[in-house]
């Protein structure tokens, strides 16, 4: 019995925008677009970053790479698999996002695919391409995950908002953190970053 072929993926355009999809499926893509799917559904990314998002990403990894290039803890910035054990469907993972910096103190973690597991923080800069739904998605989904800490950084207001999960699993925000303060990790208490210099960067 002859099997029939399966017209390999190479367009954004074949996949039903209302389908459910695996990592399996993710992995078989051939196109060149980014995507992320949270709970199987997709999630077009961004086409390419502005500069002002690409400068203060550039900032937050220096200072990040900097506290941590002594510890067992690694930072990862997009593109950068992250597959979360959320929603998992007979079996096949559902969920794999690509956080602007994420980091992992796990190795056991890595892969040659990315982070298959839970970062211990995440960080995401806003950029005009974000959708209410999709950030809605990414909180609920980094929250059900347990990932310890999550920032999410707003370049045109100047601010970083800090949620940190307590001991029900459910994240806490924290005051809002502006360009005159030091901002501080709770999950890691001697993480300091000067947030003045991060918006300066020109």
């Amino acid at each position: 019995m002859t099997v029939p072929s399966v017209e390999p993926i190479t367009s954004l355009s074949q996949l039903d925008p209302n389908g459910l999809y695996t990592y399996a499926d993710y992995l078989s893509w051939q196109f060149q677009e980014r995507v992320e799917l949270i709970r199987g559904r997709l999630f077009p990314m961004s086409p390419a970053p502005n500069t002002l998002h690409q400068r203060i990403s550039g900032a937050l990894h220096f200072k990040l790479y900097s506290f941590f290039l002594d510890k067992t803890c690694q930072v990862f910035d997009a593109p950068f698999d992250v597959r979360l054990p959320v929603s998992i469907k007979k079996g096949q993972t559902t969920t794999v996002v690509q956080p602007d910096l994420c980091v992992v103190c796990d190795p056991q973690k890595i892969d040659e695919q990315g982070c298959n597991g839970v970062p211990d923080l995440i960080l995401e800069i806003l950029s005009p391409g974000n959708s209410k739904r999709e950030m809605r998605e990414k909180y609920q989904v980094y929250e059900e995950a347990g990932v310890r800490e999550y920032w999410l950084v707003y370049p045109l207001d100047q601010e970083v908002r800090v949620y940190v999960l307590n001991d029900n699993g459910q994240f806490i925000g924290l005051a809002p953190v502006i360009s005159e303060d030091i901002l501080r990790s709770a999950v890691f208490p001697d993480l300091e970053i000067d947030l003045k210099w991060v918006f300066a960067q020109k």
